[in-house]
């Protein structure tokens, strides 16, 4: 009877219950692709990490190759491939001006140990035979050469032997000044390229016996090579800064879909309540012709289940056809395949979310209808309904309490969707509160003298107001635009800011000190007013920090601070004899010229923040196996916004000179010989007179920068778009639940002589009041979470771009107001005499 009575109350187009069906569609939508989304990576990850990082165990030295003893050390573990990365400049033979830097990756006949290498054409390959080459798109398309064609690097003439389609160990390799090109180890030392003091990195990576232990076996070769500086990874974290990526953008899609279920709750709850508002009449009838509580319970809940039901199968489906939407958005920046994925586990994690949250804020609704008598729901009109609300304390604490459960089980940072969960019930209860207040304040407020506002001010505090609500929808909307907006323009503030527009014209690497009369005539007679800046460069890698009598070792810390990122692998070092340019001391003193005394570094702020260090203190570095330690003389505070020579650590020169380098070099042109032919001068120049070194210009690597740090906010913006889309719903729901109420009010006040133009007037001057108090408040609020997701999620500067925040906020309040305004038309239109006669 029951089943027959609910079937009966609905129809195809599900009137009154579409506000529950959008928002639940949307949270579920959101819930399913994010899980799907996350799940892929992670199984990618899990899966290709070998393929990933070509190895179990990958050993990186800079600049140097590995010792007689180190290499036989490692290859004893299994099964080795030995290869190097380096810095070039490729060009075609006899030609100056068609030159490209390169990123030349040398590997040895056993390349790939895991995954396919092929070329384009579908041809699978492995190491080049020969003085024989392969070549990415980049390189073919820059000095538009093709297969069997010459090309040049350092002292070898190598052939092109086919372009690069799929290079299995390609993202782990990380951030590259330029195309990669693929030759064998013989092709590399035939280029000679590798000299001492070059910035060479080696490569060696072991397949591993079945059941060995990577990183217990990674631990051993850095504990008997302590001043080696190896760099250890494992297939099991084959790109940490990749790594560290997924973490922070799996934290922010939970945040995400958390926020779109909290919104999506307060939608269903509206709609819930205006559906079962509009059915009053036909509850107090079923009640007086004999339904229990029981039965109005049991018909409206089999319609609200029908209904979330469909909302939720929908959801799934929307979240599923939207996943390979989003991987596209994410390919380059993340290990996923485009296509659609079917996650079975975290499509079932999202529709029990989705029926824990209908069934939790609809039980409120539902108490109230199944509790009152049919007298008072029939003199509801003119006598609202208070309180009601006690039977439905156990479904909705046990909802809650099962949300609460699944978010936190089921979120990897289990603490951070704790935090959440606590901070929006917080909210809730903030608005919540302030709707009570708002209410309380606007009753003992003095009565304005003009009828319109007089009256708009009692809407706020009368029976039955749904200010409370009003505030709750209004204020989780609002607030959720200005956190997108605030989110968004703290993104493009910081790819502007790292990302820097001050940035020197050139970059020269492996620059041979006995070289740089010939650098500055080059240089000089291409663009004589050019500004050039040389630095010593070398590589080397931080052992230990602190106290000289309580050093602590790196190799003994069992994670890296979070922010110490300089400690992690090696790093660039150079010596000065003055404070370098764009730095500020902020404590101690910088040493003479021709210093000889006692070892001196000078140390970025930031990094003594982190470590704790204070002058006085001691920081031993490994260079070229070779331990050198120095004394804290100066902490520093470096430019990082200009794309110059900047530092970490800046040692005296009696440290380091004695130790094997180059040099490195920027040019900067002024204005006047930024042209076509300026610019050929120096690279036909430099490439003919130093074959060695590497010419970078900075154009394109700050357009790839922007590209990928533009992709990564497109993508963290269109997954932050789900819940503004629930935030939508929740505003358009409010106003509509807020219209029903006042059906009776608008009739009452049309039958007293209250023309359509004052009841607009009416209206706009009530949704006005409320949504300009509100404001402030989402502008707090917004503001406050995008602060959270930008500095303490993803560590970006907090950057926002105030008038923009505002102009959305603003254009929040002007939908609020389109909203009102739209969906009360047909209200204003209702003629007095057909709505009593179905009082």
């Amino acid at each position: 009877m029951a089943w027959r009575l609910a079937r009966r109350g609905l129809d195809w187009r599900f009137k009154g219950l579409r506000l529950l069906l959008v928002c639940l569609v949307l949270g579920t939508a959101a819930l399913s692709a994010i899980g799907t989304l996350t799940g892929a990576i992670e199984r990618e990850l899990a899966t290709r990490g070998r393929e990933m990082l070509g190895a179990d165990l990958e050993f990186t030295l800079a600049a140097r190759m590995p010792s007689v003893d180190e290499r036989a050390a490692i290859a004893a573990l299994g099964d080795l491939s030995e290869g190097a990365r380096l810095q070039a400049m490729a060009r075609v033979p006899g030609v100056e001006t068609q030159a490209t830097p390169v990123e030349l990756k040398a590997v040895d006949g056993k390349w790939p140990l895991y995954g396919t290498f092929t070329l384009q054409g579908g041809k699978v390959a492995g190491a080049p035979q020969g003085m024989t080459a392969w070549i990415a798109p980049g390189v073919a398309d820059r000095l538009g050469v093709k297969l069997g064609d010459r090309l040049q690097v350092g002292q070898a003439v190598l052939t092109v032997g086919g372009v690069i389609d799929s290079e299995p160990d390609r993202l782990a390799e990380g951030f590259s000044l330029g195309p990669t090109v693929i030759l064998n180890r013989a092709a590399m030392e035939a280029s000679g390229l590798i000299q001492p003091g070059s910035m060479v990195r080696a490569k060696l990576r072991l397949k591993l016996p079945a059941g060995a232990n990577a990183v217990a076996m990674g631990e051993d070769i850095k504990a008997r090579f302590p001043l080696a500086g190896y760099e250890v990874r494992t297939h099991e974290k084959a790109s940490p800064g990749l790594d560290r990526f997924v973490s922070r953008m799996g934290q922010f899609l939970v945040l995400v879909a958390l926020a779109a279920l909290a919104i999506a709750g307060i939608g269903i709850g509206n709609g819930v309540n205006s559906y079962l508002e509009a059915r009053r009449g036909s509850i107090a009838t079923l009640k007086i012709l004999g339904a229990s509580s029981r039965d109005i319970a049991r018909i409206f809940l089999l319609q609200l289940a029908a209904a979330s039901a469909l909302a939720i199968l929908v959801g799934l489906a929307l979240g599923v056809s939207v996943t390979p939407l989003l991987g596209k958005a994410l390919q380059g920046l993340l290990p996923i395949e485009a296509g659609v994925v079917i996650d079975a586990g975290a499509l079932i994690t999202a529709a029990t979310f989705g029926a824990l949250i209908a069934v939790t804020f609809a039980a409120i609704p539902l108490a109230r209808a199944k509790t009152f008598p049919a007298m008072a729901l029939m003199r509801a009109r003119v006598s609202p309904l208070e309180g009601g609300w006690r039977g439905a304390i156990l479904p909705v604490a046990t909802g809650l309490t099962g949300i609460a459960a699944l978010a936190v089980f089921t979120a990897p940072q289990k603490l951070l969707a704790a935090s959440f969960l606590g901070g929006a019930a917080g909210l809730f209860g903030v608005l919540s509160l302030l709707g009570w207040g708002l209410t309380k304040l606007a009753a003992r407020m003095p009565k304005p003298k003009g009828a319109i506002a007089r009256m708009a001010l009692a809407n706020l505090h009368r029976p039955g107001a749904q200010t409370s609500a009003l505030v709750v929808a209004l204020g989780f909307g609002l607030a959720a635009f200005v956190l997108l907006a605030a989110v968004q323009t703290s993104l493009d503030g910081n790819i502007a800011r790292r990302v820097p527009t001050r940035a020197p014209d050139y970059f020269v690497l492996d620059l041979p000190p006995a070289q740089v009369e010939a650098f500055d005539a080059v240089v000089k007679a291409a663009a004589p007013h050019a500004t050039v800046r040389k630095v010593p460069a070398l590589r080397g890698t931080i052992v230990a920090y602190g106290p000289a009598t309580a050093m602590t070792r790196v190799a003994d810390l069992k994670d890296i601070p979070e922010n110490a990122w300089p400690l992690r692998g090696d790093r660039g070092l150079t010596y000065a004899d003055s404070l370098p340019e764009g730095n500020v001391l902020t404590e101690g003193e910088w040493w003479p010229a021709n210093y000889t005394g006692e070892p001196l570094v000078s140390v970025d702020d930031e990094l003594r923040e982190t470590l704790g260090l204070k002058l006085g203190d001691r920081i031993a570095v490994s260079v070229l196996g070779v331990e050198r330690s120095a004394k804290i003389a100066s902490f520093r505070r470096i430019d990082w916004d200009s794309m110059g020579f900047n530092y970490v650590l800046v040692f005296s020169p009696n440290t380091l000179a004695d130790a094997p380098h180059n040099l490195a070099a920027t040019i900067s042109l002024p204005e006047g010989e930024k042209t076509p032919q300026v610019r050929r001068g120096i690279l036909s120049g430099l490439v003919k007179a130093l074959p060695s070194s590497s010419v970078v210009e900075i154009g394109p690597v700050l357009g790839q920068a922007r590209e990928i740090l533009s992709q990564m906010g497109t993508a963290i913006l269109a997954a932050a778009s789900v819940a503004i889309l629930a935030g939508m719903a929740v505003l358009a729901g409010a106003i509509a639940a807020a219209r029903e109420r006042k059906t009776y009010d608008n009739v009452i006040l049309r039958v007293l002589g209250a023309s359509r133009r004052q009841l607009l007037v009416l209206l706009v001057a009530e949704y006005g009041l409320l949504a300009a108090l509100l404001a402030g408040v989402a502008l707090v609020l917004g503001t406050g979470v995008a602060w959270g997701v930008i500095v303490w999620l993803f560590e970006f500067d907090w950057l926002p771009d105030w008038s923009r925040i505002l102009g959305v906020l603003g254009a929040g309040l002007v939908l609020v107001m389109g909203l009102a305004i739209s969906g009360s038309v047909g209200l204003l239109r209702t003629r007095p005499a057909q709505v009593l006669r179905e009082l």
